[in-house]
């Protein structure tokens, strides 16, 4: 697009400053210079040299944002920094801003802040910023369409944190949801006393920007005054554009309104969260796909020298063909095999050869035919039998929400994203199947789990489970993104989370940084929070441990493996199903009594919290065993009797935490544990509890 000769309308600016202004922007405001008032862009001529201003998009200031740079599906602002600063006295200095905010003024403008090029990010020492995003446009938003944070911290002095690594020391990160036209940022402390920081890390900040343009500094950027400033700059913010806000089915229906010009393709801009379709011009093509004529062919073959052909080159329209003259062989290609000199007993062998090998591409055509047939007829008979015909009448083919819908992927799609499922490939091994890491076509990281057995009589159970946990949007689950059912066992596919599993992180004692009293708490209360989530939909879990309790980058824990759930009919407490789930976590009551309920996953979680508080194993060793118990559950509430708690709780929670708090987590665990089902709390009772141990600590 930028390399076409125009690349605005007749008469129209070309820059603003040092800003290049494409069709379909246009300098200046209702000048006609563009395609309609949602990509005028503003020029401020007064500044030296002039800035261009986006009015769609406005700060926390209701001011329009300055624009640094504009690509074919992006556009990059000027960025706001939230930030909050100490005196030496560790007091809040009056000059912090810990709020910011971004909105656009009207559904109608074609943006959205970019899920995939922003991250949220924050710098300093015991910072905690918040995301709060919404679909919604204006001063004041309606909804609360997406949420994300992440907290930092330092050793003393800020020894441990280290340049271009942002983890959670002196800098962390967190991904943000797609689609969002509103967004505000609110920077907060965790920990009142700053006097022992503030003389290397005065300040903390946190911004929404692009990934690829912010690097961390470490220490520099803890202690560097000009930090706002630079990074305003360095690290912009980045929306998605498009040209219209129809698919492109929709808008090749009207052309008379269809953006993309002659010799051009429309592509469906999926990455942008809220629809719409961008041009680009087809393969073999170059110029601007927005003004006409549109794109035009390259002519490769203009210049033999430059050309990619060796002796003779026709140019095709999008395309060229390379050849040889008479008494030379070969493919003419300067990067193939060029053209040779041809002599008579080679044209002899070749003519032979060439026979030969005629005859057995036409047998190996004919098998290869056949082989395909019957294997397209298998994956037909395994989508039917896997409940394809059902998938597909209950996804609604209207549905706008693209996030809630099932995606049906090919087996050729995942053996491509798992590199046909090579060893190399495998993240996790566990009782109903095998976990491999995909890049899917996007660059999207996904999970794909191999299950290992599937029951025929309960597909129609199946397909309605498979939808219902696709739709869970909790930030704390691990999201179904979509399966696929030509196989013999279904293949399912899920967000990918990249930081392992909490059963390693507590029984793994090297590198355990991220172990402490506050920490235990938020992923204790993250586990709650979901498992109190889907118990209202009601589905149970049947298999809670942490193995299945995956943690992200800035350690927020994701429950996942829902291979053992079970979806609980309208108006039922319990389910009579064959027992499934794991020693050392299962519940007694529904061990002996095959009745599924909640309360079977309250213990299970309760055997969680075992685990956190004394880093101990849920089945214990044998020489553990010979004098105390044989599971972590049962010595646990075996030591609240004989009063006996703080000897097996870890020393550094010990350290940490109060006294009474230590007695209120432990007591809950003990509820938890209770044999009879009757007995234990709701999981929304567990919420609540540690919700309130949380507030303690903040």
């Amino acid at each position: 697009m930028f390399n076409a000769p125009n690349i605005t309308k007749p008469g129209c600016p070309r820059k603003c400053g040092n800003l290049t202004v494409p069709y379909p922007f246009g300098v200046g405001l209702g000048a006609g210079c563009s395609k309609g008032i949602w990509y005028d862009i503003f020029c401020m001529t007064s500044s030296d040299p002039p800035k261009a201003f986006l009015p769609g998009s406005n700060d926390v200031e209701q001011n329009a944002m300055e624009i640094l740079d504009i690509s074919e599906t992006q556009i990059r602002l000027k960025n706001q920094i939230s930030y909050v600063c100490f005196n030496s006295t560790a007091q809040t200095s009056p000059m912090s801003s810990d709020y910011t905010r971004f909105f656009l003024k009207t559904v109608r403008a074609p943006y959205s802040v970019s899920g995939t090029a922003n991250k949220l990010f924050a710098v300093g020492c015991r910072d905690y910023p918040r995301f709060t995003g919404s679909i919604d446009t204006g001063l004041v938003t309606l909804t609360d369409d997406g949420t994300a944070s992440c907290r930092t911290n330092c050793s003393s002095g800020g020894n441990n944190v280290v340049a271009s690594e942002c983890n959670g020391i002196g800098c962390c990160q967190a991904n943000i949801p797609k689609g969002m036209r509103s967004y505000t940022v609110t920077h907060d402390t965790f920990d009142s006393n700053h006097s022992t920081i503030t003389s290397y890390n005065p300040c903390g900040y946190s911004f929404v920007a692009d990934q690829e343009s912010f690097k961390f500094r470490g220490m520099k950027d803890l202690n560097d005054p000009n930090f706002i400033n630079r990074t305003a700059y360095d690290a912009p913010l980045v929306l998605d554009w498009v040209a219209s806000n129809k698919t492109c089915a929709n808008a090749k229906r009207d052309l008379d309104s269809y953006e993309c010009k002659e010799n051009t393709m429309c592509v469906d801009a999926t990455d942008s969260g809220i629809g719409g379709y961008r041009c680009s011009c087809l393969p073999g093509y170059q110029g601007h796909p927005y003004l006409s004529p549109g794109c035009t062919d390259i002519n490769e073959c203009e210049d033999l020298d430059s050309s990619p052909c060796t002796m003779k080159c026709k140019n095709t329209l999008g395309n060229y063909t390379c050849s040889c003259p008479s008494g030379y062989i070969g493919d003419g290609r300067k990067n193939g095999t060029s053209c040779n000199p041809q002599f008579p007993a080679l044209k002899v062998g070749l003519g032979v050869g060439l026979g030969s090998l005629s005859l057995l591409l036409t047998l190996s055509w004919a098998f290869l035919a056949s082989r395909k047939r019957n294997l397209t007829k298998m994956k037909e008979t395994f989508f039917q039998r896997n409940g394809g015909s059902l998938l597909k009448q209950l996804i609604s083919p209207n549905k706008q929400d693209d996030v809630e819908q099932v995606k049906v992927f090919t087996i050729d799609e995942l053996k491509v994203a798992t590199k046909n499922f090579k060893e190399e490939r495998i993240v996790g091994r566990g009782g109903y199947g095998t976990v491999y890491k995909g890049f899917l076509p996007n660059n999207q990281v996904v999970a794909v789990k191999r299950s290992k057995f599937v029951d025929e009589d309960q597909i129609e159970q199946f397909i309605n489970e498979l939808i219902l946990l696709a739709r869970i949007r909790h930030p704390n689950v691990v999201r179904l993104i979509g399966c696929c059912l030509e196989v013999e066992v279904p293949l399912l596919v899920y967000e990918f989370i990249s930081n392992g599993t909490l059963y390693d992180h507590i029984h793994n004692r090297n590198g355990t940084t991220w172990y402490s009293w506050s920490n235990c708490l938020r992923v204790a209360m993250d586990s709650a929070s979901a498992l109190t989530h889907i118990h209202t939909i009601p589905i149970f879990h049947r298999d809670i441990k942490s193995a299945n309790i995956l943690l992200d980058d800035s350690y927020t824990a994701k429950v996942s493996d829902f291979g053992a759930s079970r979806l609980i009919p309208l108006h039922e407490t319990h389910l009579s199903t064959v027992v499934q789930g794991t020693l050392g976590y299962l519940d007694p009551e529904y061990f002996f009594s095959s009745q599924l309920t909640e309360k079977s996953d309250v213990y299970s979680f309760g055997v969680v919290l075992c685990e956190l508080l004394t880093r101990t194993k849920p089945l214990l060793t044998q020489r553990q065993s010979e004098s105390q118990n044989q599971n972590l559950a049962t010595y646990f509430v075996k030591s609240m009797q004989l009063d006996n708690l703080f000897n097996i709780l870890d020393p550094q929670l010990v350290i940490e935490a109060t006294k009474e708090q230590l007695i209120t987590i432990a007591k809950l665990v003990q509820r938890c544990l209770s044999v009879q089902g009757d007995d234990r709390p709701t999981m929304k009772e567990v919420t609540k509890e540690l919700g309130d141990l949380w507030r303690q600590t903040i």
